[in-house]
Protein backbone atom coordinates (compact mmCIF):
# COMPACT_ATOMS: atom_id res chain seq x y z
CA UNK A 1 0.00 0.00 0.00
CA UNK A 2 1.46 3.33 -1.04
CA UNK A 3 0.81 6.67 0.55
CA UNK A 4 -1.75 7.50 -2.16
CA UNK A 5 -3.64 4.22 -1.89
CA UNK A 6 -7.04 4.43 -0.17
CA UNK A 7 -7.25 2.85 3.27
CA UNK A 8 -9.32 -0.35 3.33
CA UNK A 9 -10.59 -2.67 6.06
CA UNK A 10 -11.82 -6.26 6.11
CA UNK A 11 -14.76 -7.31 8.27
CA UNK A 12 -13.48 -10.76 9.19
CA UNK A 13 -16.65 -12.04 10.87
CA UNK A 14 -20.20 -11.20 9.84
CA UNK A 15 -23.48 -13.12 9.68
CA UNK A 16 -24.99 -11.69 6.52
CA UNK A 17 -27.39 -14.62 6.20
CA UNK A 18 -29.18 -13.60 9.40
CA UNK A 19 -32.82 -12.64 8.66
CA UNK A 20 -32.34 -9.05 9.85
CA UNK A 21 -29.58 -8.53 7.27
CA UNK A 22 -30.27 -10.92 4.40
CA UNK A 23 -32.96 -8.80 2.75
CA UNK A 24 -30.70 -5.75 2.66
CA UNK A 25 -27.39 -7.20 1.48
CA UNK A 26 -27.01 -4.85 -1.50
CA UNK A 27 -27.56 -1.77 0.67
CA UNK A 28 -25.26 -3.10 3.39
CA UNK A 29 -22.48 -3.72 0.87
CA UNK A 30 -22.86 -0.20 -0.52
CA UNK A 31 -22.64 1.25 2.98
CA UNK A 32 -19.61 -0.91 3.69
CA UNK A 33 -17.82 0.29 0.54
CA UNK A 34 -18.58 3.90 1.47
CA UNK A 35 -16.89 3.27 4.82
CA UNK A 36 -13.69 1.79 3.37
CA UNK A 37 -14.63 -1.86 3.81
CA UNK A 38 -13.25 -3.86 0.89
CA UNK A 39 -14.04 -7.45 1.95
CA UNK A 40 -16.42 -9.27 4.27
CA UNK A 41 -16.23 -12.85 5.52
CA UNK A 42 -19.72 -14.16 6.28
CA UNK A 43 -19.85 -17.06 8.70
CA UNK A 44 -21.97 -20.21 8.66
CA UNK A 45 -23.44 -21.52 11.90
CA UNK A 46 -25.54 -24.46 10.63
CA UNK A 47 -25.68 -26.39 7.36
CA UNK A 48 -28.41 -24.08 6.04
CA UNK A 49 -26.52 -21.00 7.22
CA UNK A 50 -23.33 -22.30 5.61
CA UNK A 51 -25.15 -22.92 2.34
CA UNK A 52 -26.58 -19.40 2.43
CA UNK A 53 -23.15 -17.97 3.18
CA UNK A 54 -21.62 -19.72 0.19
CA UNK A 55 -24.47 -18.54 -2.01
CA UNK A 56 -23.86 -14.95 -0.91
CA UNK A 57 -20.16 -15.33 -1.64
CA UNK A 58 -20.93 -16.66 -5.11
CA UNK A 59 -23.18 -13.68 -5.82
CA UNK A 60 -21.05 -10.88 -4.39
CA UNK A 61 -17.39 -10.33 -5.22
CA UNK A 62 -16.53 -8.64 -1.93
CA UNK A 63 -17.93 -11.52 0.17
CA UNK A 64 -16.11 -14.70 1.15
CA UNK A 65 -17.58 -17.45 3.31
CA UNK A 66 -16.78 -19.71 6.24
CA UNK A 67 -18.77 -22.89 6.82
CA UNK A 68 -19.35 -24.87 9.98
CA UNK A 69 -21.60 -25.85 12.86
CA UNK A 70 -21.72 -23.36 15.74
CA UNK A 71 -21.38 -25.08 19.15
CA UNK A 72 -24.86 -23.91 20.15
CA UNK A 73 -26.34 -25.72 17.15
CA UNK A 74 -24.28 -28.90 17.34
CA UNK A 75 -26.97 -30.72 19.33
CA UNK A 76 -29.33 -30.63 16.34
CA UNK A 77 -26.67 -31.38 13.73
CA UNK A 78 -26.67 -34.82 12.12
CA UNK A 79 -23.76 -36.74 10.64
CA UNK A 80 -25.31 -36.24 7.20
CA UNK A 81 -25.41 -32.49 7.73
CA UNK A 82 -21.79 -32.53 8.82
CA UNK A 83 -20.85 -34.42 5.65
CA UNK A 84 -22.52 -31.68 3.61
CA UNK A 85 -20.59 -29.01 5.52
CA UNK A 86 -17.36 -30.91 4.75
CA UNK A 87 -18.24 -30.86 1.04
CA UNK A 88 -19.05 -27.15 1.17
CA UNK A 89 -15.74 -26.38 2.86
CA UNK A 90 -13.89 -27.25 -0.35
CA UNK A 91 -15.70 -24.51 -2.28
CA UNK A 92 -13.28 -21.90 -3.72
CA UNK A 93 -15.18 -19.02 -2.07
CA UNK A 94 -14.88 -20.68 1.35
CA UNK A 95 -11.84 -19.26 3.14
CA UNK A 96 -12.28 -20.77 6.62
CA UNK A 97 -13.97 -23.45 8.72
CA UNK A 98 -16.38 -22.51 11.48
CA UNK A 99 -17.43 -20.97 13.50
CA UNK A 100 -16.66 -23.70 15.95
CA UNK A 101 -15.57 -23.65 19.59
CA UNK A 102 -17.28 -24.02 22.96
CA UNK A 103 -20.06 -22.23 24.81
CA UNK A 104 -20.95 -22.78 28.47
CA UNK A 105 -23.17 -19.68 28.68
CA UNK A 106 -26.06 -21.20 26.73
CA UNK A 107 -27.17 -24.69 27.66
CA UNK A 108 -28.06 -25.74 24.11
CA UNK A 109 -25.54 -28.51 23.44
CA UNK A 110 -23.85 -30.95 25.86
CA UNK A 111 -20.22 -29.97 26.28
CA UNK A 112 -18.87 -33.29 25.05
CA UNK A 113 -20.73 -32.93 21.77
CA UNK A 114 -19.39 -29.39 21.41
CA UNK A 115 -15.88 -30.74 21.98
CA UNK A 116 -16.43 -33.47 19.39
CA UNK A 117 -17.45 -30.91 16.76
CA UNK A 118 -14.59 -28.61 17.74
CA UNK A 119 -12.12 -31.42 16.98
CA UNK A 120 -13.94 -32.18 13.72
CA UNK A 121 -13.57 -28.59 12.54
CA UNK A 122 -9.87 -28.49 13.37
CA UNK A 123 -9.31 -31.78 11.51
CA UNK A 124 -11.15 -30.35 8.49
CA UNK A 125 -9.11 -27.16 8.74
CA UNK A 126 -5.90 -29.18 8.59
CA UNK A 127 -7.14 -31.34 5.73
CA UNK A 128 -8.05 -28.36 3.54
CA UNK A 129 -5.31 -25.99 4.74
CA UNK A 130 -7.99 -23.44 5.58
CA UNK A 131 -8.03 -21.73 9.00
CA UNK A 132 -10.67 -22.26 11.67
CA UNK A 133 -12.70 -19.71 13.62
CA UNK A 134 -13.17 -20.13 17.39
CA UNK A 135 -16.21 -19.05 19.37
CA UNK A 136 -15.55 -18.99 23.11
CA UNK A 137 -18.09 -18.02 25.76
CA UNK A 138 -17.48 -18.83 29.42
CA UNK A 139 -15.27 -21.73 28.31
CA UNK A 140 -11.68 -20.50 28.16
CA UNK A 141 -10.10 -23.42 30.00
CA UNK A 142 -12.11 -25.92 27.99
CA UNK A 143 -10.99 -24.22 24.78
CA UNK A 144 -7.37 -24.34 25.92
CA UNK A 145 -7.70 -28.03 26.77
CA UNK A 146 -8.91 -28.83 23.24
CA UNK A 147 -6.28 -26.67 21.57
CA UNK A 148 -3.54 -28.14 23.76
CA UNK A 149 -4.56 -31.65 22.72
CA UNK A 150 -4.64 -30.59 19.07
CA UNK A 151 -1.24 -28.90 19.33
CA UNK A 152 0.26 -32.26 20.28
CA UNK A 153 -0.98 -33.59 16.93
CA UNK A 154 0.68 -30.83 14.93
CA UNK A 155 0.44 -27.16 14.05
CA UNK A 156 -2.84 -25.44 13.23
CA UNK A 157 -4.14 -22.06 12.08
CA UNK A 158 -7.04 -20.47 13.96
CA UNK A 159 -8.48 -17.20 15.19
CA UNK A 160 -10.09 -16.38 18.53
CA UNK A 161 -13.06 -14.43 17.21
CA UNK A 162 -14.54 -11.47 19.10
CA UNK A 163 -11.83 -12.05 21.68
CA UNK A 164 -12.54 -10.86 25.22
CA UNK A 165 -10.59 -13.43 27.23
CA UNK A 166 -7.68 -13.25 29.62
CA UNK A 167 -4.06 -12.41 28.97
CA UNK A 168 -3.12 -15.94 30.08
CA UNK A 169 -5.40 -17.41 27.41
CA UNK A 170 -4.08 -14.99 24.81
CA UNK A 171 -0.49 -15.92 25.67
CA UNK A 172 -1.09 -19.64 25.18
CA UNK A 173 -2.94 -19.06 21.93
CA UNK A 174 -0.13 -16.84 20.68
CA UNK A 175 2.31 -19.66 21.41
CA UNK A 176 0.23 -21.86 19.09
CA UNK A 177 0.38 -19.23 16.34
CA UNK A 178 -3.22 -18.10 16.61
CA UNK A 179 -4.75 -14.79 15.58
CA UNK A 180 -7.17 -12.55 17.48
CA UNK A 181 -10.12 -10.65 16.11
CA UNK A 182 -11.71 -7.78 18.00
CA UNK A 183 -15.36 -6.78 17.71
CA UNK A 184 -17.41 -3.80 18.84
CA UNK A 185 -16.93 -4.89 22.45
CA UNK A 186 -13.52 -3.23 22.22
CA UNK A 187 -15.28 0.14 22.01
CA UNK A 188 -17.53 -0.28 25.05
CA UNK A 189 -16.59 2.29 27.70
CA UNK A 190 -16.37 -0.22 30.54
CA UNK A 191 -13.98 -2.51 28.64
CA UNK A 192 -10.76 -0.77 29.66
CA UNK A 193 -9.10 -4.09 30.48
CA UNK A 194 -9.92 -5.46 27.03
CA UNK A 195 -8.30 -2.44 25.38
CA UNK A 196 -5.24 -2.87 27.59
CA UNK A 197 -5.06 -6.53 26.58
CA UNK A 198 -5.46 -5.71 22.88
CA UNK A 199 -2.42 -3.45 23.11
CA UNK A 200 -0.37 -6.48 24.23
CA UNK A 201 -1.26 -8.62 21.20
CA UNK A 202 1.48 -8.52 18.53
CA UNK A 203 0.35 -6.34 15.67
CA UNK A 204 0.86 -9.12 13.12
CA UNK A 205 -1.82 -11.24 14.85
CA UNK A 206 -4.78 -8.84 15.05
CA UNK A 207 -7.88 -8.43 12.91
CA UNK A 208 -11.21 -6.60 13.25
CA UNK A 209 -14.80 -7.78 12.86
CA UNK A 210 -18.39 -6.79 13.45
CA UNK A 211 -20.05 -10.14 14.32
CA UNK A 212 -23.06 -8.36 12.82
CA UNK A 213 -25.95 -8.13 13.40
CA UNK A 214 -24.66 -8.42 16.99
CA UNK A 215 -22.26 -6.35 19.14
CA UNK A 216 -22.57 -2.99 17.41
CA UNK A 217 -19.72 -0.67 18.44
CA UNK A 218 -20.03 2.72 20.06
CA UNK A 219 -21.69 5.00 18.86
CA UNK A 220 -24.20 2.42 17.59
CA UNK A 221 -24.26 0.16 20.65
CA UNK A 222 -27.63 -1.49 21.14
CA UNK A 223 -28.58 -1.12 17.49
CA UNK A 224 -28.35 -3.63 14.68
CA UNK A 225 -24.74 -4.01 13.63
CA UNK A 226 -23.50 -4.02 10.02
CA UNK A 227 -20.13 -4.33 8.23
CA UNK A 228 -19.76 -0.56 7.75
CA UNK A 229 -19.43 -0.18 11.52
CA UNK A 230 -16.18 -2.16 11.72
CA UNK A 231 -14.47 1.16 11.07
CA UNK A 232 -15.29 2.27 14.62
CA UNK A 233 -13.67 -0.82 16.14
CA UNK A 234 -10.59 -0.24 14.00
CA UNK A 235 -10.34 3.34 15.23
CA UNK A 236 -10.30 2.17 18.85
CA UNK A 237 -7.79 -0.57 18.08
CA UNK A 238 -5.55 2.07 16.52
CA UNK A 239 -5.74 4.03 19.77
CA UNK A 240 -4.76 0.91 21.73
CA UNK A 241 -1.52 0.72 19.74
CA UNK A 242 -1.04 4.51 19.51
CA UNK A 243 -1.20 4.17 15.73
CA UNK A 244 -2.96 6.12 13.03
CA UNK A 245 -6.18 4.85 11.53
CA UNK A 246 -4.33 4.38 8.23
CA UNK A 247 -1.76 2.18 9.95
CA UNK A 248 -4.35 -0.05 11.58
CA UNK A 249 -6.13 -0.43 8.23
CA UNK A 250 -2.89 -1.52 6.61
CA UNK A 251 -1.98 -3.90 9.46
CA UNK A 252 -5.34 -5.60 9.98
CA UNK A 253 -6.04 -5.91 6.25
CA UNK A 254 -2.65 -7.51 5.60
CA UNK A 255 -3.22 -9.88 8.52
CA UNK A 256 -6.70 -10.86 7.29
CA UNK A 257 -5.48 -11.47 3.75
CA UNK A 258 -2.65 -13.63 5.07
CA UNK A 259 -4.84 -15.54 7.54
CA UNK A 260 -7.62 -16.33 5.07
CA UNK A 261 -5.34 -16.76 2.06
CA UNK A 262 -7.09 -13.95 0.18
CA UNK A 263 -5.44 -11.84 -2.48
CA UNK A 264 -4.69 -8.22 -1.50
Amino acid sequence: MTQTDPCHLIDTHAHLDEPSLLGEVEALLSAAAENQISKIVTIGTTLASSQNSVQLAEQQKMISAAVGIHPNYAAEATDEQWKEVVKLADHPKVVAVGETGLDRYWDHTPLQKQIDYFHRHIALSRKLSKPFIVHCRDAEQDILNVLSAEAKQGSFCGVMHSFCGSLATATRCLDWGMYFSFSGMLTFKKNTELRELAAKIPQDRVMVETDCPYLAPVPFRGKRNQPAYVKHTAEVLAECYSLSFEDICRITTANANAFFGMKP
